[in-house]
């Protein structure tokens, strides 16, 4: 089984990790965050889909690919702002993927939101 390391040059990772990782046809993305844009739930949540986006171009696929996400958020109370933006971003996904949301206190680098996916490579 060969595994491949999905990157974007110029974005920052923030540790000793991949980006995601490509195996069998599947894309393992790792949780994405965005505290680089400021302290707006809305504006890092998009800024972080853009990232999920842009990996999952780079694997061969794109969100209509996403079969789970899970979205943890440094305060649940910021779960409609950023339900807004995800739902804005899925308008056109006829079958959206499985979603988990819950809080996460502390997140890595103050982010306010990190998403954790997995796709599917379309055939």
């Amino acid at each position: 089984m060969g595994k491949e390391k999905i990157e974007i040059a110029g974005t920052k990772v923030y540790g000793p990790y991949s980006p995601a990782i490509k195996a069998n046809g599947i894309v393992w993305l790792a949780g994405q965050i965005a505290p680089e844009v400021g302290d707006d739930v809305k504006a890092q949540t998009a800024a972080v889909l853009a990232k999920i986006d842009a990996l999952l171009f780079a694997a061969g696929t794109d969100k209509y690919g996403l079969v789970m996400v899970q979205v943890l958020l440094d305060n649940i109370d910021d779960f409609e702002a950023m339900n807004e933006v995800y739902a804005g971003w899925l308008t056109e996904c006829v079958h959206p993927p499985a979603r988990a949301a819950f809080g996460g206190n502390d997140l890595p680098r103050n982010a306010l939101v990190e998403i954790v996916a997995q796709a599917v490579v379309h055939d």
